[in-house]
């Protein structure tokens, strides 16, 4: 993306609406290193509308949504129209005491990324096109081998994996708080084994080991794998270092990051996989950042959270970058949406609507009884909102 086009663009913003879908259960429950059992999921949405009456809907997490009323919402209603960088400097400096590199920063990306997808639906465009996307698609790889499940059900979804198409696969390790090492091994190789040397194979450990755990881990497993991703605690950068500089196995981290402040940081201390999640940083355009770090570098990029959605953004990335298909949970939500992208091939296949490829099917949503929250803002709710001071 040579020049960011929503820089030209000016907002005022006339409403806001939150909504969120009442936790539904999940076919299959799903545990990683450290959290789980997930056997519910949910999302929510902000929508923002202008006062041309055009509305940008992304997901947002309802644990941010009192940050977004109390610090960005009376910085985002102003009296006439704003350019957007203008705007996004007044938010960004509206979080500063919340810290940049936690939730807040979370909030903003979000509301960042609901700007965005607005832009575009009053251009007329998807969100990819407007971005500057060359193709329809965005690459993606599978994600799911939950350590909750038995060697049988795992390689079974590996099978499935490898039938459906999917170039790359991702599971979980770190089973019992990374206290089942050879548990972890003797999975890892039997689905090596099912998916051959032609595919790629990742592992996530979710940050639960130390440095020597996870040496030990690769030294039975081979440095065959596509990348390993968090194996120990992202904060630990100099460990990090350490082991990065201890194996050949690509070291992915970002996740954990809320600001691309981080990432040059990152690329020093060794790290080959840099994997931002779309919203999760205060703004697209350091998401873009990190990504064209990436490509300059060449380390590999991947993108994860609400995989439908961000997968628009993903695109714009190069057909180099992946989206993670967190399938187990993702999938849940498709149940309501009233279009979205089409896996094939390892492909995320994008919407021709204008804006993000994704978008929820509210009224059915509501049919269904399943409206858990909608709330509403305007203008008016924020006349005598002054400065906050924490």
């Amino acid at each position: 993306m040579l020049q960011n086009p929503i820089h030209k663009e000016n907002f005022k913003i006339t409403k806001a609406t939150y909504r969120s879908i009442t936790p539904f259960c999940i076919p299959t429950p799903f545990q990683d290193a450290s959290m789980g059992p997930f056997d519910k999921y949910t999302i929510g949405t902000l929508c923002l509308e202008d006062e041309h009456g055009y509305q940008g809907e992304v997901p947002m997490f309802q644990s941010v949504v009192p940050l977004v009323e109390k610090f960005l919402f009376p910085k985002l209603f102003t009296s006439s129209a704003i350019n957007y960088k203008d705007l996004h400097f007044q938010l960004y400096w509206a979080i500063r005491n919340e810290g940049f590199r936690g939730t807040a920063s979370n909030a903003l990306g979000q509301l960042d990324l609901c700007l965005y997808d607005l832009a575009a639906k009053r251009n007329h465009k998807p969100l990819h096109r407007y971005l500057g996307a060359k193709y329809d698609w965005a690459n993606v790889y599978a994600c799911g081998g939950g350590t909750n499940l038995s060697l049988e059900a795992l390689c079974e979804e590996a099978e499935r994996y490898l039938s459906e198409g999917y170039e790359a696969f991702k599971i979980k390790v770190g089973k019992d708080f990374g206290g089942n090492i050879i548990e972890d091994i003797e999975r890892t190789i039997s689905v090596k084994e099912i998916i051959g040397t032609e595919k790629k194979l990742a592992v996530d450990a979710n940050q639960i080991w130390s440095v020597a755990q996870t040496l030990s881990y690769l030294q039975d497993v081979g440095e065959e794998l596509a990348w390993m991703e968090e194996p120990i605690h992202s904060a630990s950068l100099e460990e990090i270092r350490t082991l990065c500089e201890k194996t050949e196995v690509p070291i992915s981290y970002g996740e954990s990051e809320r600001s691309g402040k981080v990432f040059p940081t990152l690329v020093k201390y060794g790290v080959k996989h840099l994997q931002p999640i779309v919203g999760y940083l205060a703004s697209l355009d350091e998401w873009f950042d990190v990504a064209k770090m990436a490509k300059e570098h060449q380390l590999f990029f991947s993108s994860g959270g609400f995989s439908q959605f961000n997968c628009s953004v993903v695109a714009a990335a190069g057909k180099d970058a992946y989206t993670e298909y967190l399938e187990p949970l993702n999938s849940s939500i498709n149940q309501y949406l009233l279009y979205g992208p089409k896996i094939e091939d390892g492909k995320f296949f994008l919407q021709s609507e204008a804006g993000i490829t994704a978008k929820i099917n509210w009224e059915k949503v509501k049919m269904d009884g399943e409206l858990e929250q909608e709330k509403s803002w305007t203008a008016d709710d924020f006349v005598n909102v002054g400065a906050m001071v924490n």
